[in-house]
């Protein structure tokens, strides 16, 4: 093993170790918080989250011993099984992130009527067609034989080795890569866009207010008065990284794997199996940014690990002053002679 296949295997268990700890926090915030549960998104987060985490127990160490061993790693029939996690699980990822994104767009222009506009049994629908959408394209791909291990990604995923299917596979993959890659793209920009534009438009409504109050305010302090300036600076800019930040990861982590395997198609191109198995990583790698990107940074993940971890080490307090407590009353007892 070279030192490029070293640093993709230290990559993968780096990728491996942040995805497990981040994606089982959220499970955890879930699961203490009856707040977050009670949202409509809650539902889509904890789709995302249980994706992320099957397909790091099992498509990712699947890949890493295809890199340490430069071949299959395991049986064609547990092969075959990955390949379809692997293409199920990337499909309803990027679906639950587009719905993730129309529950913004909800919150933000309809803020009035979101609650009856997107209620737990609205989300329930919206995640039923994630996974009957994921499904359709590996259970195809099942049936035609197209799921098996490839060895430019060093992973179990959709391969044709039939020659007289090549065009037949390169319409599926086109088709796959369109209704799962393409559309959630499409359906984030037009609706964090709209997001944006929203969120600009009360923050100039603000400015305005803000702009009139410092103006009646003659004998403001300056330093107030940068302080305010400041602040709207950073009310400007906040949703824009925000929305910067949802659809850049996006594109970054899945962006040059589908770019690649529809380069892949045609023979003219060649591809090295190092570049192969970092699009890989990247896609992987989207399973360790969904929990910071879409749920441990917010205030109610927030407060909600904080709660955990306060009782956590409250309980190991009170167990070490007890233990301590007992050591003492020992000590104080009177000796028989």
């Amino acid at each position: 093993m070279n030192s490029w296949d070293a640093g993709l295997a230290g990559l993968l268990v780096g990728t491996m170790g942040v995805s497990l700890l981040s994606n089982a926090l959220v499970l955890l915030c879930l699961l203490h918080s009856a707040d977050i549960r009670r949202q409509a998104p809650a539902l889509f987060t904890l789709n995302l989250t249980c994706g992320n985490l099957l397909c790091t127990v099992v498509n990712m160490p699947l890949t890493l011993a295809g890199v340490v061993a430069q071949q299959q790693p395991a049986s064609d029939r547990l092969c075959r099984l990955a390949a379809f996690l692997d293409t199920f699980l990337a499909t309803n990822s990027m679906l639950s992130m587009a719905a993730l994104s129309i529950d913004r767009w909800v919150a933000v222009v309809f803020p009035l009527s979101y609650r009856a506009k997107m209620r737990l049994r609205d989300a329930a629908l919206m995640v039923a067609y994630t996974w009957l959408h994921a499904l359709t394209f590996p259970a195809i791909a099942l049936a035609l034989s197209w799921l098996g291990f490839h060895q430019l990604y060093a992973s179990c995923t959709l391969c044709s080795r039939r020659p007289e299917e090549r065009l037949r596979f390169a319409v599926f993959t086109g088709a796959f890569h369109a209704f799962s890659f393409l559309l959630s793209f499409v359906v984030l920009c037009c609706t964090y866009l709209k997001v944006l534009k929203v969120a600009r438009f009360h923050c100039k409504r603000i400015d305005v207010i803000t702009m009139q109050t410092l103006v009646l305010l003659v004998d403001i302090h300056p330093s107030v008065r940068e302080r305010c300036l400041e602040e709207q600076k950073r009310r400007r800019q906040r949703a824009t990284k925000k929305i910067s930040t949802f659809i850049g990861t996006f594109l970054v982590c899945f962006a040059p794997y589908v770019i690649t395997r529809l380069l892949e198609l045609s023979s003219a191109v060649p591809i090295g199996s190092h570049w192969g198995v970092l699009c890989k990583c990247l896609t992987y790698g989207k399973a360790a940014c969904d929990p910071f990107v879409y749920s441990l940074l917010r205030h109610q993940y927030r407060k909600s690990y904080k709660e955990i971890l306060n009782r956590l080490f409250h309980r190991r307090s009170l167990r070490s002053s007890g233990l301590g407590g007992d050591s003492h009353s020992q000590n104080m007892l009177p000796v028989s002679e």
